[in-house]
């Protein structure tokens, strides 16, 4: 254990002297020990004298008072009481950034259909695809095919109305569909991706209630069933996802 030198008690004049100039001299960090009367409040302890020694540890050491404790400790007087600092804490590393989400699986083949009047693609009872019916297959079944960037299927289904034998609207419901089949390949459309059917007068629309009589009111019943006669196009691909 190394060697302290202590003063714990002063007498007489000299420690009225000593308290005094503690007193006015004080700092609260060396208040417990005995201090010149002046001098800087940091640099003001009474030491012994010196004898050869190394200083700070057993030559020149610091008077305590009497009422010093070792909380009262210094580091110029008493190093091995003071309390040292903690090492300062690692700097905290940052979290390692997250990983990239994974991509995103490619858009499922979807399936489209689009429904086209047959009044609109035909006059009634024909299979001629009119003006105004290719340019309606250009704004609504092509403009649906470009957006396509895998396309498996484009199936083309013909209806009619119950107007006439089934023999004979089975054919015309074929015969409307390979129409536009056709017109879609004149457009660029692979004929190996498009197949056709015909439903004849087997699938009429729900809801499409007509109970005029044929043929006393002939037309009035036409314009009633015009909603079962259409042509329906499914389109069947991937969809390009515009970013």
């Amino acid at each position: 254990m190394k060697l302290r030198l202590i003063a714990t008690i002063v007498t007489g004049a000299a420690a009225a002297t000593l308290w005094s100039a503690a007193f006015g001299q004080a700092n609260p960090q060396n208040s417990g020990y005995v201090l010149f009367g002046y001098g800087k409040p940091d640099a003001n302890i009474w030491r012994s004298g010196s004898y050869g020694g190394k200083p700070g540890v057993n030559d020149t050491l610091c008077w305590r008072t009497g009422y010093w404790t070792p909380a009262m400790a210094i580091v110029e007087c008493d190093p091995d009481l003071v309390r040292k600092p903690p090492p300062p804490a690692p700097p905290v590393q940052p979290p390692p950034p997250a990983p990239p989400p994974p991509p995103a699986p490619p858009p499922a083949p979807g399936l489209q259909k689009i429904t086209l009047a047959a009044t609109a693609l035909f006059d009634f009872d024909k299979s001629v695809l009119k003006p105004e019916g290719k340019a309606k297959i250009d704004s609504e079944v092509l403009s649906r095919i470009n957006q396509v960037s895998k396309l498996e299927l484009v199936l083309v289904t013909g209806h009619t109305d119950r107007i006439g034998t089934q023999a004979y609207n089975q054919k015309l419901s074929e015969r409307r569909a390979d129409a536009v089949r056709d017109y879609l390949v004149s457009k660029g459309v692979a004929k190996d991706k498009i197949e056709t059917l015909g439903m004849g007068k087997t699938q009429p629309v729900p809801g499409v209630v007509c109970n005029q009589p044929y043929p006393k009111e002939r037309k009035a019943l036409i314009e009633c069933l015009a909603p079962n006669r259409r042509v329906e196009v499914e389109v069947k691909g991937e969809i390009i996802i515009k970013k």
